[in-house]
């Protein structure tokens, strides 16, 4: 057993911090998280972490690079001062999508970012939807990976309970027919796959839709919308193939170049986001946006680990398939 508990949060989502300080009863420890002169981060922390339990809780969304060493530099502040343990809370794991080796030459930073962690004197990491499961992996520290899909499945519930049989539950992808696939487990929902081809180079992109949609409301899972180009031409493939309504359930709402234009202008009827990243004023303008906390979650996952206590109740619908 460790000392008591300490929150510190970087400058990535202070709200979501405080929010799941609220959640927990605890406040966050002061800190100073800023830049010099020069641009380089500034770090100073304000409170006695030794022989503490310490939480640092900084997603690295964007600016992913700042984010991200703010991070490093407060790990590292915590164990020169001898806290005694330190746990890296990150919603939103950033360079996730390059897990692996796609060309010669190229790097898989995401195990970088898990070697710089570790280094940093991070001992464990608490994160929510990893973009590759394999990410855990890089890891030779525990590793305690959450998930959205409960927070969905009770707004989804309101929606699809009464007429299961008329929802069909989409994977935009091969990729993601797990996660998919677990939703549809959970919501006793049937499963359809969108099944993307490029017939050649410069030609558009033909998309099928493998599973029955017709007359039925579709609900599209992914784990993050980027630019939403992917997602929004999946939603327009749906109504094509006779969806009478589009959904959209993403866990990390990154949002970024033309998103918000992009879903402004698509078939979504709703999109299920959570706050693992900060919306930016221009996130607010998506009126088809709908945003669920994680911070509940978070807590209750960081008060088990405080206490030593099992998080596996947390991963039970999860594991539902």
């Amino acid at each position: 057993m460790y000392g008591e508990m300490v929150l510190f949060s970087g400058n990535a989502n202070p709200a979501l911090a405080r929010a799941i300080g609220q959640s927990l009863g605890q406040p966050l420890a002061p800190a100073q998280v800023g830049r010099f002169s020069d641009g380089e981060s500034r770090v100073e922390l304000q409170q006695n972490v030794r022989g503490r339990d310490v939480f640092l809780i900084q997603p690295t969304s964007a600016p992913g690079n700042d984010n991200l060493m703010e991070l490093l530099i407060m790990a590292e502040a915590c164990k020169r001062s001898s806290a005694g343990r330190i746990t890296a809370v990150i919603p939103y794991f950033g360079y996730a999508r390059q897990d692996r080796k796609v060309a010669p030459r190229a790097p898989i930073t995401s195990r970088l970012v898990a070697d710089l962690i570790q280094a940093a004197g991070v001992e464990r990491v608490l994160t929510m939807d990893l973009h590759a499961g394999q990410i855990q992996g890089f890891f030779n520290i525990p590793v305690d990976n959450l998930y959205a899909r409960g927070l969905f499945f009770h707004v989804l519930r309101e929606d699809v309970a009464a007429n299961p049989e008329n929802t069909v539950i989409v994977s935009p992808d091969a990729g993601g027919v797990e996660r998919a696939r677990g939703y549809a487990s959970l919501l006793k929902c049937g499963l359809a796959i969108i099944d993307k081809r490029r017939p050649q180079a410069n030609e558009t992109e033909v998309m099928h839709i493998v599973g029955d949609v017709k007359g039925k409301r579709a609900v599209l899972i992914d784990d993050m919308i980027d630019t939403a180009g992917t997602i929004t031409k999946g939603a327009r493939a749906l109504v094509e193939h006779g969806a009478t309504s589009v959904y959209a359930c993403a866990t990390h709402a990154v949002l970024s170049g033309p998103a918000i234009d992009r879903l402004n202008a698509s078939s979504f009827e709703k999109v299920l986001v959570t706050d693992s990243i900060p919306l930016s004023a221009p996130g607010q303008a998506c009126t088809k946006l709908r945003v669920i906390s994680v911070a509940p979650l978070f807590a209750e996952a960081i008060r088990s680990i405080h206490f030593n206590d099992s998080i596996s109740r947390l991963f039970l619908t999860s594991r539902t398939r």
